[in-house]
């Protein structure tokens, strides 16, 4: 596509999160459905019993694997596996779902259509849903239109419910970095790497979370066309309002050090949604799961179990 490469960068930096294969990531077992307007790639991993948790991954345009990223033995979503089904999936047209065809739509509504398609297959009545980045709008875009299918409801550093409205640090709190990654012209593969690595440090709060997660990236999975397309259609959308009608129990969280998307983002999103709980990882920056793996996995088992 003929497009400025600063104008790419600065489009993905607003709030999609790179993908790669991923820190201790078990081999992807998964399979395809055919929904209504798309076919997506899926997998449920850990026991088969209890309300399942399906995560929504950030982007967009990117996939799912970075969940599975980890400083432990196992990953969070796989510790959190333990105790309840947990369902991973990639968006349409990115990761190993199909890539999109001349005119498909690629909307925020497909994207809904997509979720509830996919629950539908599965054959689940209700489900828990966490969202990370991208993926927390998309859940609670989701949320809006299927109130009904929530038991609970996880929103961890997500964009803001008005798209326009999401809150980015990188230029106060990272001018050098920032500014050295728009110099790079993304020509290939390699300075599309190297520009997404200078994205990548500014996610952590830990300088040495930072260098370890860094030194495993080998490959940048992003697919613009994708995200670009999804980026535009977001510009026109405001969920605010819907968020005011949530009745089921929702958890918000943030890292306190998120320069992707400003904590003051998700306490918005707290005050808005009645009854909702707040939770602010001290020593977090984007990826809480990733930096305080065991405080994440516990906050996210209390509030499933009701705690």
């Amino acid at each position: 596509m003929n497009r400025n490469p600063g104008r790419v960068l600065c489009i993905i930096l607003l709030c999609h999160l790179a993908a790669f294969p991923a820190l201790g990531q078990k081999f992807e077992s998964g399979k395809f459905f055919q929904g209504q307007g798309a076919t997506l790639y899926y997998e449920i991993r850990g026991v088969q019993t209890g309300t399942p948790l399906l995560v929504i991954n950030g982007g967009p345009g990117v996939d799912h694997t970075y969940l599975h990223s980890t400083l432990h033995s196992s990953s969070a979503l796989d510790e959190l596996a333990k105790d309840r089904p947990v369902i991973f999936y990639d968006q349409r047209g990115v990761g190993k779902s199909p890539a999109l065809e001349a005119g498909q739509s690629c909307t925020v509504a497909d994207q809904v259509a997509d979720l509830e398609a996919l629950r539908t297959y599965l054959g689940y009545e209700r489900i828990n849903i966490l969202g990370h980045s991208f993926g927390g709008y998309l859940a609670m875009a989701y949320a809006a239109s299927y109130p009904e299918r929530i038991e609970h409801l996880i929103i961890c550093d997500s964009a803001a419910p008005k798209y326009t409205d999401t809150i980015f640090l990188f230029d106060k709190v990272f001018p050098e970095t920032k500014e050295r990654m728009e110099a790079i012209k993304v020509t290939d593969e390699a300075t599309k790497k190297a520009a997404f690595m200078y994205y990548l440090s500014m996610l952590f709060y830990s300088a040495q979370n930072r260098d370890t997660y860094l030194a495993k990236v080998t490959t940048i999975n992003v697919n613009n066309e994708v995200g670009d397309t999804l980026w535009k259609d977001m510009e026109k959308l405001d969920f605010t309002p819907e968020l005011l009608k949530f009745r089921f129990p929702t958890l918000v969280m943030t890292g306190r050090f998120d320069m992707n998307v400003a904590p003051s983002v998700a306490y918005k999103i707290h005050k808005a949604i009645s009854g909702s709980r707040f939770v602010v990882f001290e020593q977090s920056g984007h990826l809480p799961f990733y930096e305080e793996q065991e405080s994440f996995v516990r906050t996210v088992k209390r509030f499933l179990f009701g705690k």
